[in-house]
């Protein structure tokens, strides 16, 4: 199958857990990988973050990424017309309506994939009140023009239908973890003797990390880990780490709380591993990957019962759901995990199974083109039709 994705966020420059990219960042990339090792030919279209970044990167044999320009809309209707796909899958707000309307000149199938919701709950991160209704706006021509839209979770089901989603064009594929890197066995990070809690993710406000900070000053003799943000030199010019700093230093926890700044992906599981408890207690979050990668590596999570969390989440079996911004219930949890050995190993085995038998790659990509079927089979015969002759387009390959 000739598949062309189109991802705001799929650069491999893209770096992971700055205020600016989110976990959903690498779900293009992985989705295409995955789909490449079973024999199908991808192109991920995204723009160009980087001035020097090449027009066309490739990942792996069959799979590669296009640097589009600031044009995107145009560029994408010639890119169709001049190396057709089966269809067209969308992983972003940011561009959806260019890729849709791009989809729609070359008579192209059109699957959407939401990563974030335009909800109230969303008010505070960089949307505010007056935002939402646009964004929402904006959600429901995309959605209701694309052949099928792809939710990953529940809540984002609510959300769809909402927004006038027929249910014969709506279907649940959550976000996917690597099986083969996230697991319970491997390197851990070094630690000490005190019980250990990491949090990762971005360090902005509705993530919740003051939240963590706060119930810490309850959990005597434990350490707190954050993973996230920007690099660790330049921690202390970011606001929003320097007002959790300042915060920690009030409360007086500066010898048991390590900002450890940006982690590169690829070392998260190591540090995963070396915690006794994974914490992630956003009060918006459309899936929560982080919470997936913690159940995979074997580690039980405190999450935040809201948006996809109460999906990846089994509520006493692999770890425990609580309010958001609570941070007296998650200082109650906490104790309670910190003290019982054997209560973490069976919240840690249960979450490492539900992690491999529902969220790995393998099985994301199948369900994803079970989608990616079932819109060619009802696509109309119109669509086999040439799709008119490309404009002339900009040089470069």
């Amino acid at each position: 199958m000739q598949i062309a994705m189109v991802s705001q966020h799929a650069s491999p420059w893209a770096t992971l857990g700055a205020a600016d990219t989110s976990g959903h960042t690498p779900h293009a990339v992985e989705l295409a990988r995955t789909l490449g090792a079973e024999g199908h030919d991808v192109t991920i279209y995204t723009p160009r973050r980087e001035p020097d970044a090449p027009r066309t990167h490739h990942i792996a044999s069959s799979v590669r990424i296009r640097h589009a320009p600031s044009d995107v809309g145009e560029w994408l209707s010639n890119e169709f017309a001049r190396h057709r796909p089966d269809l067209v899958h969308s992983h972003s707000r940011g561009n959806a309506q260019q890729a849709l309307r791009a989809a729609q000149r070359a008579r192209l199938p059109f699957v959407q994939t939401f990563h974030s919701l335009a909800t109230p709950s969303r008010s505070g991160q960089q949307a505010d009140a007056a935002t939402l209704p646009q964004w929402r706006a904006e959600d429901s021509v995309v959605a209701r023009g694309a052949d099928m839209v792809i939710a990953t979770s529940t809540a984002q089901v609510t959300y769809l239908r909402s927004c006038g989603v027929a249910t014969a064009a709506l279907t649940m594929v959550p976000c996917g973890v690597d099986p083969t890197t996230f697991l319970p066995e491997g390197p851990a990070v070094s630690r000490g003797r005190r019980p250990r809690v990491v949090t990762v993710g971005r360090v902005v406000s509705w993530k919740g990390i003051e939240t963590v900070v706060r119930a810490m000053a309850a959990v005597p003799g434990a350490e707190l880990l954050i993973a996230g943000g920007p690099a660790r030199t330049e921690i202390d010019s970011d606001p929003e780490a320097a007002r959790l700093r300042q915060l920690v230093s009030d409360l007086g926890l500066a010898p048991r709380v390590r900002f450890l700044g940006r982690v590169p992906h690829e070392r998260v599981p190591a540090l995963l591993r070396s915690a006794d408890v994974a914490v992630n207690v956003p009060w918006y979050e459309p899936f929560g990957i982080a919470t997936v990668e913690a159940m995979a590596c074997g580690v039980p999570v405190v999450a935040a019962a809201v948006g996809g969390q109460l999906d990846t989440m089994i509520h006493e079996v692999t770890g425990l759901l609580v309010p958001p911004r609570s941070p007296g219930t998650l200082s109650r949890h906490l104790r309670v995990l910190l003290a019982d050995a054997v209560l973490r190993e069976s919240y840690g085995i249960a979450g490492a199974d539900r992690a491999a038998a529902r969220y790995a790659w393998p099985l994301i990509a199948r369900q994803t083109l079970d989608c990616y079927r079932r819109v060619l089979a009802r696509a109309p015969a119109a669509r086999d039709e040439p799709p008119p002759a490309p404009a002339a387009t900009r040089g470069g390959s």
